[in-house]
């Protein structure tokens, strides 16, 4: 049995095959998800998942070297955006390299997932709860 913490095969194994400059998704409960791209629904029921916990499973488990995110997500849910950003900082801080934040409106957002290898779906209820990583290298 595997000994990490991330435990979903299909999450893991996702992770996994992912290569330089891939990129995953992590949404809310309504973010329109591509039929063209693979989803990952871990949601349950209202707020479980959080974003936040599948977010900090995904950081230990894939090293990034830039995310995106909505614009709107500083004024509409500041509580998850300070949450994104202190995570940011503390990865910049361990690992010594600079991970670049890209901001975008949402309605673009919404496109660029569809360039993802996956997006995984939390049973988050906040809005512009959702983010893009782009996998980097170990070396």
């Amino acid at each position: 049995m595997k000994k990490g913490k991330l435990i979903n095969s299909e999450l893991s194994y996702t992770i996994a095959k992912m290569g330089h400059t891939d990129t995953i998704a992590i949404s809310d409960s309504g973010l329109p998800i591509s039929k063209e791209v693979d989803r990952i629904d871990l949601a349950l029921t209202k707020g479980i998942p959080s974003f936040i916990e599948t977010l900090d499973i995904v950081l230990e488990e894939l090293k990034i070297e830039e995310i995106t995110i909505a614009e709107e997500i500083e004024k509409a849910n500041p509580k998850i955006y300070s949450e994104i950003i202190n995570r940011i900082n503390y990865l910049e801080n361990i690992e010594g390299s600079k991970i670049k934040i890209n901001k975008i409106s949402h309605e673009s957002f919404k496109k660029e997932t569809k360039n993802c290898v996956a997006v995984i779906r939390t049973g988050e209820f906040t809005p512009y709860a959702n983010i893009i990583l782009k996998s980097s290298v170990v070396f």
